[in-house]
């Protein structure tokens, strides 16, 4: 039954949102929203997003409901302006202009429904000279700073770190914090509004305070020379004889000190805060950690603070007893995924579906949200198999 599979427990139960369908930084949003109990309503277009990715593996879009619309023909902007109506928040991720040339831009929706929360989400925001440029994470991440200080090595390149850092973290998290203070905002005085998530703006947040030290010249504008950037020794990661890797992250001197009696250099290590020395220190360590696997590594360094890891891939992940006991890791319909975080004492979030099924819940959200035009004769149909 509808009520049972979409059952909302989680602390947004109750609050409804519209995902204008998109790629990467806004779907993800849309996700966190759904995982803590947002009623989520992706609005699908018909032929899909063209990427090519199978739906049934697209787990941003798991515990959400998708329905068809066609933004371009006649009535499907004003089935979007329906559900609007119902809907606390809206998500879309189009270049600046294309909402409002749809018809489904924020002077429609909160003309609609003055109280929304109309969360715009792009990699170079709504004005300036870039708004309207093609990008992806690694141009926003490269004109604020934040690409040019990752990496381990000075006069190499930069390290591509994903797209978690421009994307999801300087990208969805913003626009997720961005909405849920609106929303706030929204339910205390009545009032909706606009909210500008720019991955450009939330990567250069991201290191405020990296700025602090550059400024107070603790750090170097260079990568590979710093304390947090692979520059220094007893911070990085280092190959093992079987050419797997362990993290190391011994920065505080107690955590040091255990780091290199267990490693076994604790008498010709030179002293941690002699910088000059830092590069015949880091020989030392490499060396060591290369006459033993990561595995038997991995079992001296266990259960104590020399805050020491292995370095696993995606797949050996979730089966790490530490991981495994806290069910980061959850498997729901055959698919391995992270499980919703945070976690919340008295409101837990939980996978409740897997990825929505472009429109194959509009005739129940037709229902659940009194939006008759989404099963209309003229509305598209959900694509066959």
């Amino acid at each position: 039954m509808a009520g049972t599979r979409n059952a909302r427990k989680g602390p947004l139960s109750g609050v409804r949102v519209v995902e204008l369908a998109g790629i990467g930084p806004g779907p993800f949003a849309a996700m966190l929203l759904a995982d803590l109990g947002a009623d989520v309503v992706r609005v699908d277009r018909p032929g899909g997003s063209g990427l090519g990715i199978d739906p049934a593996y697209d787990l941003t879009n798991r515990n959400k409901r998708s329905v068809l619309v066609d933004l371009k023909a006649e009535g499907g902007p004003a089935t979007v302006l329906d559900l609007v109506e119902q809907a606390d928040i809206l998500i879309e991720g189009y270049r600046p202009g294309v909402a409002e040339r749809l018809g489904v831009g924020p002077d429609a929706c909160l003309a609609r429904n003055p109280a929304l929360v109309y969360g715009r989400m792009t990699g170079w925001g709504q004005d300036g000279p870039l708004a309207t440029s093609a990008g992806h994470d690694i141009a926003y991440l490269a004109l604020t700073g934040t690409l040019h200080m990752i990496g381990p090595d000075p006069d190499g390149p930069p390290t591509v770190p994903a797209n978690l850092v421009g994307d999801y973290a300087g990208g969805s998290l913003y626009l997720v914090v961005g909405v849920l203070a609106a929303l706030q905002h929204a339910r205390a005085h009545g009032e909706g509004q606009v909210v500008d998530a720019a991955i450009v703006d939330g990567a250069a947040h991201l290191a405020t305070m990296i700025h602090g030290m550059l400024a107070a010249g603790g750090w170097q504008d260079r990568r590979g020379v710093n304390l947090l950037d692979g520059g220094c020794p007893f911070y990085g990661t280092y190959e093992t004889s079987d050419g797997r890797h362990m993290a190391v992250g011994a920065l505080e001197q107690r955590f040091y000190d255990e780091f290199v009696r267990l490693l076994g250099i604790e008498d010709v290590a030179p002293a941690r805060k002699d910088l000059g020395r830092w590069d015949e220190l880091r020989v030392a360590v490499a060396d060591r950690f290369r006459t033993r696997t990561r595995d038997e590594w991995t079992e001296v360094f266990a259960g104590t603070d020399a805050c020491v890891a292995p370095v696993l891939s995606l797949r050996e992940a979730p089966a790490h007893p530490h991981l495994a006991a806290r069910a980061t890791f959850v498997e729901h319909g055959g698919l391995t995924q992270p499980a919703p975080a945070p976690r919340f004492s008295a409101t837990p979030g939980a996978v409740r579906t897997g990825p929505a099924q472009p429109g194959a819940d509009s005739e129940e959200v037709a229902r659940d949200w009194a939006v008759p035009s989404l099963i209309s004769k003229d509305a598209p149909q959900e694509p066959e198999a």
